[in-house]
């Protein structure tokens, strides 16, 4: 399978919280499965980290690369197809991981009910 973590995802996993339902922790840990982080989850938690607003790893980058998780880049069609999606949800960055999703046909993990209105498929990371 493969799958997306949202930021809220990529970092309660790298800060193995508790909140993590186990089926959403067992996914992400399943060397059969493909896991990705979007390059947008990682520009989005960097501008709220420098604005205090998160405590995330210093070296974000080092800490996801330690867990083996994959990167996903943002291509043109991603950006084209995420500004064509309705504003059902208003963070610009989660609509640009639903358009990953979609075009990529993959699974988004995380705790935003507002994702399902688009469609995609999604693991609640919530117990």
């Amino acid at each position: 399978m493969e799958l997306l973590l949202d930021s809220c995802a990529l970092i309660w996993s790298l800060e193995d919280n508790p909140y993590l339902s186990p089926e959403a922790r067992q996914q992400i840990s399943d060397s059969s499965n493909n896991v990705f982080v979007s390059a947008a989850s990682v520009w989005e938690i960097e501008i709220k980290r420098k604005k205090g607003q998160l405590k995330t790893p210093e070296n974000l980058l080092q800490a996801i690369i330690n867990t083996q998780l994959s990167f996903l880049s943002i291509t043109e069609y991603h950006a084209v197809k995420a500004a064509s999606l309705p504003e059902y949800h208003k963070d610009p960055f989660d609509r640009l991981l639903i358009a990953q999703a979609m075009l990529e046909k993959m699974v988004i993990i995380t705790s935003d009910t507002a994702f399902i209105k688009y469609g995609v498929s999604v693991l609640f990371i919530t117990k």
